[in-house]
């Protein structure tokens, strides 16, 4: 049996979370990670933010580095303050809209 071609590439692996939570590798996956604050990357794996800017540094091409640094510093979401304080904007927007 042929297989059909499409256009669109074939993903043969997801993007998982490594298992070792200390690990550069989690570290760098969990900075990618919208979802994930430098809170939760302390807690979990005792580098704290400036440790994990450098290790993005030293471990991205300058050109993906620049990239996430400027996701980073667009996103209120990396630090869990001020991920709840935009949160709470949002629900308080969604109750004004439906009145």
């Amino acid at each position: 049996m042929l297989k059909k071609k499409t256009n669109r590439p074939l993903t043969k692996s997801a993007n998982h979370e490594p298992k070792d939570t200390t690990s550069i590798d989690w570290i760098i996956w969990a900075a990618w990670a919208d979802r994930i604050t430098f809170e939760e990357i302390k807690e979990k794996s005792n580098k704290v933010e400036s440790e994990v800017i450098k290790i993005m540094r030293s471990n991205l091409k300058p050109s993906s580095f620049k990239l996430w640094r400027k996701r980073v510093n667009k996103k209120s979401i990396k630090h869990r303050k001020l991920f709840e304080q935009s949160r709470k904007n949002i629900k308080k927007y969604n109750l004004n809209e439906n009145f």
